[in-house]
């Protein structure tokens, strides 16, 4: 659909007024050109047919035969409703981050920048329990911290001009979860670091595949990484791979399923396999290149293998909330303060210290160092590799 048909049916505000949008919208069948400056339409109203393709990367050697073998296109018919689901969270992933790139700016606390992306996403993917929603608390680390940063209750943490900010998040619709990441700086000073994990992603991206063995996409990954350097302050300090970090393989309602994808070489001849969802995602540092836990916990998430029953009234009453509400999606306290939880700590602590919770807290380098994360999420179909998350910003 060119301009010209998005103009006849009028200004998405003004037709929002009118209470017409989202039928004229069925009809239409907009695309992402439809939304609103506000994030205000489901994806489903933009797509009411189906939903964007990733990018599709043919098989290569052993496995070219796949793309046209008629036994593998048959079972990738079979996973239809999947790759239906995915697409539509990658969808809302890439209309969500395009916004938050337009948007996010120095100045802005983080809190502000977390609740714009989750009630977007809550937004544009209809969220509705276990159905659809978030996959993940949105991460916002900063500078030396890597990951698992997310604002608690009264964070007023504010980015300033010269910080390095990794925005991770992500969207589920029916426990299929996309999780992609990107890093965002306004010095151009770091541009050579984030080229650098860039690169290093689209490496991994592209040496995945069936079969391929995980130690290769890590030694393939760290090869690129550890070819850029930058300068900072007159010193040039080569970039490195952070190398107790890695992509993950995906399952139903759980963001780490098992199987890790290293960014360095570590000798792991665990093969990837036909059917796997995998989060592809490197991170460069100009520090150590190793991460430690540091700081204020916020990520958590239900260990899915603990049976314990707390004892403690107030961590049974608390387990009952995030059970139903999270099952084994991660969540942040901001999340439980949604719910109108309140006085829960005692009763967390007691869940984490239990094992009937795990707590994930910020992960940081050495302080006073840069790092810089990208992130995709892939499909290994019978048939083809489709990166679900890409976009035409990485």
């Amino acid at each position: 659909m060119d301009k010209g048909q998005i103009a006849e049916i009028g200004p998405p505000q003004q037709l929002l007024q009118s209470g017409g949008y989202f039928a004229e919208l069925k009809k239409a069948g907009l695309g992402a050109a439809g939304q609103t400056d506000t994030l205000s339409v489901p994806v489903s109203q933009l797509f009411p047919a189906s939903y964007p393709e990733g990018e599709i990367c043919e098989y290569t050697d052993d496995n070219r035969k796949r793309t046209t073998d008629e036994e593998m296109r048959a079972k990738d018919r079979l996973n239809e409703k999947q790759i239906f689901d995915l697409r539509r969270a990658a969808e809302v992933h890439r209309q969500v981050r395009r916004h938050a790139q337009r948007v996010i700016r120095p100045g802005m606390d983080l809190t502000t920048i977390a609740d714009m992306i989750e009630n977007g996403t809550r937004t544009l993917v209809e969220a509705n329990g276990f159905e659809s929603g978030i996959g993940f608390p949105t991460g916002l680390s900063i500078n030396h911290c890597a990951a698992h940063y997310t604002p608690n209750a009264g964070d007023h943490v504010v980015i300033q001009n010269d910080d390095v900010l990794k925005v991770d998040f992500g969207v589920h619709v029916n426990g299929h979860i996309i999780d992609s990441a990107f890093t965002m700086s306004w010095n151009d000073r770091y541009a050579p670091l984030l080229n650098a994990v860039k690169d290093a992603t689209n490496t991994g991206i592209r040496e995945a595949g069936i079969d391929v063995r995980l130690c290769d996409v890590g030694a393939a990954i760290q090869e690129v990484m550890e070819s850029y350097e930058i300068e900072l302050n007159g010193k040039t300090i080569p970039i490195k791979p952070i190398r107790n970090l890695c992509g993950h393989n995906i399952g139903p309602y759980k963001i780490h399923s098992g199987k890790s994808v290293p960014i360095v070489a570590n000798g792991d001849q665990t093969r990837m396999e036909e059917g796997e969802l995998f989060a592809i995602e490197t991170f460069g540092s100009t520090g150590n290149g190793y991460v430690h836990e540091e700081g204020v916990c916020s990520h958590y998430a239900k260990n899915d293998g603990a049976y314990t029953s707390p004892r403690i009234p107030s961590a049974k009453k608390l387990l009952q909330t995030i059970t139903k509400n999270f099952g084994t999606l991660p969540f942040c306290r901001r999340y439980i303060d949604r719910l109108g939880e309140s006085h829960y700590y005692l009763g967390l602590k007691t869940l984490v210290d239990s094992d009937i919770v795990m707590a994930y807290p910020p992960l940081c380098d050495v302080e006073g160092s840069y790092t810089a994360q990208f992130e995709h999420t892939l499909l290994l179909r019978p048939t083809v590799k489709e990166v679900l998350s890409r976009g035409d910003d990485y």
